[in-house]
């Protein structure tokens, strides 16, 4: 069985980078939607771009989480109750966007779209700020004892490290949004987007160099 650990956790990796490679996309256009359009045809275009690639995405977090379920369930355990309000917040944030996906172009009045528009930034940016978080967390230790239980609170996850990675990761996917959405429209939206990637890309530099340093 200890020649299978190695295995699964290169399993594990894989299924993670994939979502996040397929999945950072879809949060930076949430996060970038309101701000690459001046009206609401616009907002809408912006949206259409992953309309129909959003929810499979999220598929990759799904078979990730299972997969560390499967192999290591003591990690898992300990992992999601170290990280339960977190965690909550989490699947807060992709419920919100889903929802803003499927109902913000249910009425025609302005403020129901303007409210699924914030909520959409909103879940899109806590998404991956959440998920660097704990993923650091993991990297920089946690307080367990000897029965693997945690031992510490929630701030005890808020550590410079784990803020530093969350960071990181929520401008990695702001670039990649930036990036896919100057790929993906034309004309003034193309322009935009393509200045934002830009703008973003030398901050998402040095927050990327902290990171692996």
């Amino acid at each position: 069985m200890s020649s299978l650990i190695p295995f699964w956790f290169i399993i594990i990796a894989i299924f993670w980078t994939g979502f996040f490679i397929l999945e950072g996309f879809d949060f930076g256009v949430g996060m970038l939607h309101s701000f690459v359009a001046d009206d609401d045809a616009g907002r809408r275009a912006a949206i259409n771009t992953i309309g129909p690639l959003w929810d499979g995405n999220e598929v990759w977090l799904i078979v990730a989480a299972a997969s560390m379920f499967a192999a290591f369930p003591g990690w898992y355990a300990t992992m999601f109750s170290a990280y339960y309000l977190a965690l909550l917040l989490l699947l807060a944030a992709l419920i919100v966007r889903g929802l803003a996906f499927e109902y913000r172009g249910k009425r025609d009045a302005v403020s129901w779209r303007r409210t699924w528009d914030v909520l959409l930034t909103v879940g899109s940016v806590l998404a991956p700020l959440l998920i660097g978080i704990a993923l650091a967390g993991l990297l920089h230790g946690l307080p367990i004892n000897s029965a693997q239980n945690f031992t510490g609170s929630f701030w005890d996850l808020l550590q410079p490290y784990a803020l530093w990675t969350g960071v990181m990761l929520a401008l990695v996917c702001l670039l990649h949004g930036a990036t896919f959405l100057s790929l993906k429209t034309t004309d003034a939206m193309h322009a935009r987007s393509g200045l934002l990637a830009r703008w973003v890309a030398p901050f998402t530099g040095v927050f990327v160099v902290g990171f692996i340093i």
